[in-house]
């Protein structure tokens, strides 16, 4: 089996074309509380395929031979999963809240590619 790394992405234009601020506080708690168990739902369905359940991402720091710098992302976190194939990968993902029930854009999934050597 391989390896993949799934990065979950987040816009300001999926953000806003959710609705997710036209939402009052009490039914933004309700959509969170129905993303996170339908979250739970996933990562129990998909667990024999997970490696890292993962994490959201924080601030971002950008270290370069210019040195440190603030910069920004669409980055908003990330999950490891193990798979016969890049395409078996990214099918674990299908529907997933992230996007259907939460505003994130969308879920890339790339190879975890062993190291050379």
């Amino acid at each position: 089996m391989k390896q993949f790394l799934a990065v979950y992405l987040g816009n300001e234009a999926s953000f806003k074309a959710s609705g997710w601020n036209d939402l009052s506080e009490d039914e933004r708690k309700v959509r969170e509380q129905e993303g996170i168990k339908a979250w739970s739902a996933w990562v129990e369905a998909n667990k024999a395929s997970i490696i890292d359940t993962g994490a959201p991402l924080g601030k971002t720091l950008r270290t370069s031979k210019s040195g440190i710098e603030s910069t920004r992302n669409n980055l908003t976190a990330y999950t490891v999963v193990r798979a016969e194939t890049l395409d078996a990968a990214a099918r674990l993902f299908e529907g997933h809240p992230h996007f259907t029930v939460f505003p994130g854009d969308a879920i890339e999934i790339v190879e975890c590619l062993p190291m050379p050597g």
